[in-house]
C-alpha cells in the first residue's frame, strides 16, 4: 500500500492527517449503511402495499358484481305501498304536483290533499277500490309531507276526491302552479295525525311510510323537536348505515323528533 507523507510536516502531523481522513471515511461509510438500510425498509413497505393493492383488485374482480336495479317511474316522487298493496304517490313540489295530476291520475284512482296551504298532490292508484285502512294510511302520508309538519302541527284535515273532481281550470279564479280546483263532495279524514316510519327498502335504499302502517325495525318521526332536516339526515344515516343525500330526499321539511 502506498502512503504519501509530507516532508514539511512532522511524523505526528502526518499520522494525524491520516487519522482524521480515516475518521471521516468511517462516518461516511456509516451514513451510507444507514441510507441503504432505510432504502431497503422503504422498498419492503412499498412492495407490501403493492401486494395488498393487487390482492384487493383481484378480490374486486372475482367478487360477483351487484346488478344496479332499474328504478320505477314513481320513485322520483314520495311514495309507499299500503298494507293492502295500493301504491300511493305524492309530489315533493309544485312541478311534481302538476306532473302527477296531468300524467298519472287515472279514472280509478283517488286524489288526496291536506287542507292546508303547501301540501302535496297525492294519488292512490286504483284508490276507489282501496279499503279504509289504506285510505287512512294514505291520508297520514299526505298530511306528513304538507306544510303542517314544518309548522309543528300534530294533525291536519285531509280530503279525498275522484279524478273528475280535480281540474286546473276555474271560472275567473286564479289557480297557482301546483294547485287545483276541487268540485263536488269530498271524503274527509279529520284530524289526521302526522307521523312517518323511516327504514330501509330494496337495495338498502331509505324509505318513508306513514306511522299507521306497521313496520318492524323502522324509526318513528314526528314534527317538532330541535333537529333540523340536515342534522336529522346525518343522524339517521349513521343509524341506518345509508346515504345522507337519499335521506334528505324523503324527509319532510322542518324540525323533527325521533320517537
Amino acid at each position: 500500500m502506498k502512503i504519501d507523507l509530507s516532508a514539511r510536516r512532522s511524523l505526528h502531523e502526518n499520522a494525524g492527517r491520516y487519522y482524521d481522513s480515516a475518521k471521516e471515511l468511517r462516518a461516511k461509510a456509516e451514513g451510507a449503511r444507514k441510507a441503504i438500510a432505510e432504502t431497503r425498509k422503504k422498498m419492503a413497505e412499498l412492495e407490501e402495499k403493492m401486494k395488498k393493492r393487487e390482492e384487493e383488485l383481484l378480490a374486486q374482480q372475482q367478487a360477483p358484481q351487484k346488478m344496479r336495479r332499474e328504478k320505477k317511474w314513481y320513485e322520483k316522487f314520495h311514495h309507499f305501498t299500503t298494507s293492502d298493496g295500493f301504491l300511493v304517490i305524492a309530489g315533493s313540489d309544485a312541478k311534481q304536483n302538476e306532473v302527477l295530476v296531468a300524467r298519472h291520475l287515472e279514472a280509478s284512482d283517488l286524489f288526496m290533499h291536506a287542507e292546508i296551504h303547501g301540501a302535496p298532490a297525492t294519488i292512490i292508484k286504483d284508490g276507489q277500490n282501496a279499503p279504509e285502512r289504506s285510505l287512512l294510511e294514505a291520508a297520514q302520508f299526505s298530511a306528513s309531507y304538507s306544510s303542517a309538519w314544518k309548522n309543528d302541527l300534530s294533525s291536519v284535515d285531509v280530503y279525498a276526491v275522484k279524478p273528475d273532481q280535480v281540474s286546473k281550470h276555474s271560472h275567473g279564479e286564479y289557480v297557482p302552479k301546483g294547485g287545483f280546483m276541487i268540485s263536488g263532495e269530498r271524503k274527509w279524514f279529520r284530524h289526521t295525525e302526522l307521523g312517518l316510519r323511516i327504514g330501509l327498502g330494496e337495495d338498502d335504499v331509505p324509505t318513508a311510510e306513514p306511522e299507521s302502517k306497521n313496520g318492524a325495525g323502522a324509526i318513528l318521526l314526528h314534527p317538532g323537536g330541535t333537529k333540523e332536516k340536515g342534522e336529522l339526515a346525518k343522524e339517521l344515516a349513521k343509524k341506518l348505515a345509508c346515504d345522507t343525500d337519499e335521506l334528505l330526499q324523503i324527509l319532510p321539511s322542518g324540525r323533527s323528533r325521533i320517537s
